[in-house]
């Protein structure tokens, strides 16, 4: 991988060149061609000329850019790059494929043998892109297998890679591994050693159901614990282990009621949490229950067991869920709302239905009365919920709720149009809907939408208006503009990012240090560094936490949908998603919104699809101790050289 400060460097040389007359289109500098990649190829020509003009670190640039477009109409446009006599061209190349899923390229012998491909690094991302794009057949099954055969470990991982995404995608179409690739998977697994090629050839075997008992044994045995969390995840035996990611697997994968009992004193918060969800979701006896159920227990704990007995005691849940529901913790307050509506109790969530904090009040609200009510907030999340109950009603809503509806999409609509597409996709569709009873706005007032600034609602507005479709021909679409690219940080302001760090303080946990990525991520660094200097991490929450996943958190809303940026990021993909890595949280394509998920454990099956941006030196138990609530109080950005202006 480049550097951020070579290629800046070699785009100031090549700025220099170009003062000299030339016959040919000059090449274009290494930051052009990155502005480039980031405008989606808009701007073709600049990556046609990267192409042609024979620099390898051009072409490789060029060929990343294909690759993040996610369009397969530019996979021809990498065969001129995959032929490259430089090995760094066809390795991103390959990428790019990859990123592009698309194996044609690499599917038979003839477009692109494997067998004449000398460097390591590109037979093994070879493989991976084959199974990353392959479709269900044979040929591709023994391709792969033959790459667990070959010399070189490089190679090994990257056929271990390609056979986990084959199998896990295709198995859900009923595909079904042979017989022979089931055995060369977990001979693999026993045979060869190597702690990442076991993970991801594990990961395999759990994909298609097929626990070896030889491999799952050679897994427990491994030294890395992520192996070892995996090995148990197949095998949904118990084990006793010093990791704490294996002992939650373990009682995830084969807990009892008496392991549950002997572990909600675990020293690992995570595995505590865990054991007492198992006392109500096996409906063990309560009395454990009411114990932690009390005011005195740490707040996190007695929510999980006020939680758990609506399912272990349910009879007796309903006075620690009103005490619960009282508590001064607002997460506190939603794991009561939560609890009240297993228990149906109308009056608990009847008062939460009111709190203070939107978050408590989604979980709270069901009736129409207090959707509408919600419309009136400030809070995406909120906004969303209400939406959806709404939606239910469709053509059935009064008048009053679709004055309602249509109050609030125009009022969010003014102040916050694209950051929160997820109410108002919901909220619109609605309105269309009930309207069709009522006839109050017609296609007059629907008309206006079609020059939204989000191609997402246009598309909705389009959809609904018959006289707009039927002036298309037959099959045809009408032209729905893309959203305009946000930003992209300057020239001088890249290189203010080479070689920075962070510092991530986690309230009464810890310090994390960050090795920032911006050779890799670009414009998610800048915008993750701009919110930084700017305090908008500061004081934000962890508001998600999956055990042997992720972490996320850094909304302002405390929620998956309001955003910390006024602009949807681009996607940046190319990092893979190791434990202890920082991305940027989506919603799907290009939707970052400068939310952050950290990974828990290696997400193989995250990889190609979110922006990595940062990987973290210093402070996984930190990592390891964060909690629903916790606080991110303070992000600090060190830079190596001078600062620039943001």
């Amino acid at each position: 991988m480049w550097s951020l400060a070579s290629l800046l460097l070699r785009s100031a040389a090549v700025s220099a060149s170009l003062s000299a007359p030339v016959l040919q289109p000059p090449a274009p500098t290494p930051y052009q061609v990155m502005v480039a990649e980031h405008a989606r190829l808009t701007d073709l020509p600049t990556i046609e000329r990267a192409i042609a003009s024979g620099d390898t670190v051009l072409q490789r640039l060029a060929a990343r850019a294909l690759g993040r477009t996610d369009d397969q109409r530019w996979a021809p446009m990498l065969d001129r790059l995959m032929g490259s006599p430089a090995a760094s061209v066809r390795l991103e190349a390959v990428r790019a494929a990859a990123q592009l899923k698309t194996a044609s390229m690499v599917m038979h012998e003839r477009s692109f043998p494997f067998s004449k491909e000398a460097h390591p690094a590109v037979r093994a991302e070879l493989y991976e892109t084959l199974g990353r794009g392959g479709m269900a057949s044979l040929q591709v099954e023994e391709t792969l297998r033959a790459g667990l055969s070959d010399t070189s470990l490089v190679v090994r991982r990257g056929a271990a890679r390609g056979f986990e995404v084959f199998l896990r995608r295709n198995a859900r179409s009923g595909f079904r591994a042979t017989p022979p690739t089931l055995a060369a998977i977990a001979g693999t697994v026993v045979s060869d050693r190597d702690s990442e090629l076991r993970y991801a050839l594990l990961l395999t075997l759990n994909a298609v159901s097929h626990r070896d008992t030889v491999a799952i044994r050679a897994g427990l045995d491994d030294t890395d614990p992520d192996v070892r969390r995996v090995a148990v995840m197949l095998g949904r035996a118990w084990v006793t282990d010093t990791s704490a990611m294996v002992r939650w697997q373990a009682l995830r994968s084969a807990g009892t009621c008496e392991l549950a009992l002997q572990h909600v004193r675990d020293r690992s918060e995570h595995v505590r949490l865990l054991a007492i969800d198992l006392l109500g979701t096996l409906r063990c006896a309560p009395a454990p229950l009411y114990a932690l159920a009390q005011p005195s227990t740490p707040w996190r704990s007695r929510a999980h067991a006020v939680f758990a007995l609506t399912y272990a005691d349910s009879a007796k849940a309903q006075g620690a869920v009103r005490a619960l529901s009282t508590s001064a913790p607002w997460q506190a307050r939603a794991w009561a709302a939560r609890a009240a509506r297993r228990l149906n109790d109308s009056v608990t969530l009847g008062r939460l239905a009111n709190d203070v904090e939107p978050n408590v009040r989604i979980d709270a609200i069901t009736t129409r009365a207090e959707a509408v009510n919600a419309l009136r907030a400030d809070h995406a999340g909120l906004l969303l919920q209400a939406a959806t109950i709404l939606k239910r009603v469709g053509a059935g809503a009064t008048r009053a709720e679709l004055d309602a509806a249509v109050a609030s999409f125009e009022r969010i609509s003014r102040t916050r149009p694209l950051r929160w597409r997820d109410p108002r996709e919901v909220l619109l569709p609605f309105i269309i809907e009930a309207d069709r009873a009522h006839m109050a706005y017609g296609g007059a007032w629907l008309t206006q939408w079609l020059r939204d600034g989000d191609p997402v609602i246009q598309r909705i507005a389009l959809d609904a208006i018959p006289a707009f479709r039927s002036l298309q021909p037959a099959g045809a679409a009408m032209f729905v503009p893309p959203l305009q690219p946000p930003p992209f940080p300057t020239e001088a302001q890249l290189r203010a990012l080479e070689g920075a760090t962070a510092v991530v303080t986690i309230r009464g946990r810890g310090r994390m240090e960050l090795a920032l990525l911006p050779e890799v991520a670009p414009a998610a660094v800048h915008t993750f560094v701009r919110l930084a200097e700017g305090g908008a991490y500061s004081g934000k929450t962890w508001h998600r936490i999956v055990p042997n996943f992720v972490v996320q958190g850094g909304s302002p809303g405390a929620d998956e949908y309001d955003p910390a940026t006024p602009y949807f990021m681009r996607d940046e993909v190319g990092a893979r998603n190791l434990r202890g890595t920082f991305g940027i949280s989506t919603r799907g394509r290009d939707t970052g919104d400068g939310q952050l998920y950290i990974n828990h454990v290696n997400n193989m099956r995250l990889d190609h699809d979110y922006t990595v941006f940062a990987t973290t030196t210093r402070g996984l138990d930190v990592l390891d101790a964060i909690q629903e609530g916790d606080v991110i109080e303070s992000v600090v950005i060190r830079r190596r050289g001078a600062r620039s202006a943001r």
